[in-house]
């Protein structure tokens, strides 16, 4: 029996040094229990009526929210609301982006937002960890689009266009042009000066969850933060895109093709980038 017991230590030895010589330190995907709803179709609804018949139900309003792109103050101020037919579910399925990437699988930390569809999604090895829905910059002040990340952050800052307007959980992502995601008001469409809006909630946790960037000196930076890809564009002139939802309940659907099209250019960026954080956490807590 102690022989027996000697071998399979032996073994377990062998096959731990062997996954070590592979590389095998392979990422574990994250587990997340999600609710699915049994069905996703929408209708067309007068907000002040809904409104007086769900004011109170939060996991309700916290859906309405995300699917209408804005906060509960201003989803009274709508006319006509996008309301689910089916309630059961997580926020997550009421919104646009994959639960899934396999493509992003080796990227441990990766934050996307969508202009068309005016939402955003945080990633950890290709799962989706949380998602939710954004106003991004107006018109003729549009969010910068493509590869950016994470620099520095504050709980409570003041803008650098108007500074009368104190921005809470801030995130900045574009240091010269002061462009960062933040707590602030969202109206159902995009109307921010270059910066993405979020809801309190939201905000929070990406204030939590994102790196900030490390500074070799004040003008070096030594290691860059979370990476976030800022994709697509908006039809200003048209109806907001979410009242297609009524008529096609998967017609804001992003494909996984999509978001692989949308971060391939970025990929090799964002692992050296990747790499280099990993070695400096490496060294610094020794």
């Amino acid at each position: 029996m102690k022989s027996k017991l000697i071998l399979l230590s032996f073994f377990s030895l062998i096959t731990l040094f062997s996954c070590k010589q592979n590389g095998s330190s392979v990422k574990q995907k994250k587990q997340i229990v999600r609710k699915q709803p049994k069905s996703v179709s929408y209708t067309l609804e007068n907000a002040k009526i809904w409104l007086e018949q769900n004011a109170t139900d939060v996991s309700k309003i916290e859906i309405v929210t995300a699917i209408n792109r804005t906060d509960k103050k201003n989803l009274a101020k709508q006319d006509s609301i996008v309301i689910p037919s089916d309630f059961s579910g997580d926020v997550v399925y009421y919104l646009p982006f994959p639960l899934e990437i396999n493509y992003l699988a080796d990227v441990s930390k990766v934050l996307l937002f969508s202009y068309p569809t005016q939402t955003f999604a945080a990633y950890e090895n290709g799962v989706l960890v949380y998602s939710g829905p954004t106003n991004m910059g107006r018109k003729k002040d549009k969010t910068p689009t493509g590869l950016l990340y994470t620099n520095w952050k504050a709980e409570e800052t003041t803008s650098t266009f108007n500074d009368e307007w104190d921005l809470k959980w801030n995130f900045n992502i574009e240091n010269k042009l002061g462009v960062g995601f933040h707590e602030y008001e969202l109206p159902g469409y995009p109307a921010s000066h270059s910066c993405l809006r979020q809801l309190e909630k939201d905000a929070k946790f990406l204030y939590d969850w994102a790196d900030q960037w490390v500074l070799a000196d004040k003008e070096t930076v030594k290691v860059k933060g979370t990476p976030v890809i800022v994709f697509g564009s908006y039809d200003f002139d048209e109806p907001k895109p979410w009242l297609q939802l009524v008529k096609n309940s998967k017609s804001l659907d992003i494909s996984i093709a999509e978001v692989e099209k949308q971060t391939a250019p970025f990929l090799k960026a964002i692992l050296e980038q990747q790499k280099i954080r990993e070695d400096y956490s490496k060294t610094s807590t020794k």
